[in-house]
């Protein structure tokens, strides 16, 4: 997936990649300090650059809940943010989301207030880490520590964002 966009603009919300594999890209982490982290909120971050390739990995769930005073609106105002951070020739969005963590996110993606272009479901199947693809239904209720340890569904969610056409 990475390799497809070698030479763009691409940020990364929530400092996870760079933990597993080296590659040039911006990282945007409201709390962990890092060299080349830039330490801001994901619904108020406005780059100078706008990016080809936006990807967040198991982080959106955070926002919003597991802060002091929850806020169940910053999951959407979060992902409309990043629509804006993709460049006018238009770009894509990736982010998954483990299911049964946030309640509240359940419930907006329950309710449609959370959509994709794509979505690709997933369901745990061993205490080794295994997965494999499942519908919306057979996911839509996966309780997060069971039966194992961590997420047991998980979402895939691409957002497709179009290039700006000049009128």
């Amino acid at each position: 997936m990475m390799r497809e966009y070698q030479g763009t603009n691409i940020l990364e919300i929530g400092n996870v990649l760079s933990h597993h594999v080296q590659f040039e890209h911006d990282v945007l982490d409201k709390y962990e300090i890092a060299e080349g982290v830039i330490n801001e909120d994901v619904i108020d971050f406005r780059a100078e650059k706008k990016y080809d390739l936006i990807v967040s990995i198991s982080t959106l769930e955070h926002v919003g809940w597991d802060e002091k005073t929850r806020d169940d609106t910053k999951i959407p105002k979060a992902i409309e943010n990043l629509k804006s951070l993709i460049t006018s020739r238009g770009g894509t969005i990736i982010i998954t989301l483990p299911l049964g963590y946030n309640s509240n996110l359940d419930k907006l993606l329950k309710d449609g207030v959370i959509q994709f272009s794509k979505q690709f479901h997933f369901i745990r199947i061993s205490k080794g880490n295994e997965w494999k693809e499942a519908s919306w239904e057979e996911v839509q209720d996966a309780r997060y520590n069971s039966p194992f340890p961590f997420a047991n569904g998980l979402i895939i969610g691409i957002i497709s964002v179009k290039p700006v056409v000049n009128a």
